[in-house]
């Protein structure tokens, strides 16, 4: 197939050029680990230009996180989450995914408009994460791999390790090879070294886009 003489005829180039040029990072704060319904839940805040998500926004998506991990159990869940709460430009997003049995994940997309987490709902069927949210969930990807999946060490040291492995700074384009995680957001990340399980050896890298 030869796309500089003719792409398929569902392709929006307008639109897709139209959101490169307004592409933009976004900023990705990590907000902790918390508990919510018996999960073990690692929180994050995302945010659009002009907007934030202060501690009363990450509060009130950590309780609509707990209504939807309260049934967690019924999904199979493995009692670890991740929670985004997402200031976007056209409203609020909260996200909550879980890691549940059979290496499969669970995911839950609740909307609503600016700064009304009273209004938050679950979203319309098939809705899935912007290009900013699917770099956090990525990353927790990988993280849940290393530090649960590959850890050696007990499970309060994996769960340690992996509860402060968390991406912070500017969600965009991907990392340069050989910098930190493959495919990996250009973000600051705060991470353990390779190999290791213990919460102790946690330490900060910094890796910035040659391009």
């Amino acid at each position: 197939m030869d796309l500089h003489a003719e792409l398929p005829p569902a392709v929006d180039a307008d639109a897709l050029l139209g959101l490169a040029e307004d592409h933009h990072a976004r900023t990705v704060r990590y907000v902790g680990p918390r508990e919510a319904a018996g999960h073990l839940v690692k929180v994050y805040a995302l945010q659009a230009r002009g907007r934030k998500v202060t501690e009363r926004d990450a509060e009130a998506a950590l309780e609509v996180a707990a209504a939807h991990l309260a049934l967690g159990r019924a999904r199979g869940s493995l009692g670890l989450a991740v929670l985004i709460a997402h200031a976007g430009g056209d409203g609020d997003y909260v996200l909550v995914h879980s890691w549940i049995e059979g290496y499969m994940s669970d995911l839950a997309v609740f909307t609503g408009p600016v700064e009304r987490p009273d209004l938050l709902r679950p979203g319309r069927a098939g809705l899935a994460p912007c290009v900013w949210e699917a770099a956090v969930l990525a990353h927790e990807r990988e993280t849940f791999s290393r530090h649960v999946l590959d850890g050696t060490g007990p499970l309060p040291e994996r769960l340690t390790s992996w509860s402060l492995d968390a991406l912070a700074g500017e969600a965009r384009r991907p990392a340069p090879p050989g910098c930190g995680t493959p495919g990996a957001p250009t973000v600051r990340a705060t991470r353990a070294p390779c190999g290791s399980t213990t919460g102790s050896a946690l330490r900060r890298r910094k890796c910035s886009a040659t391009a």
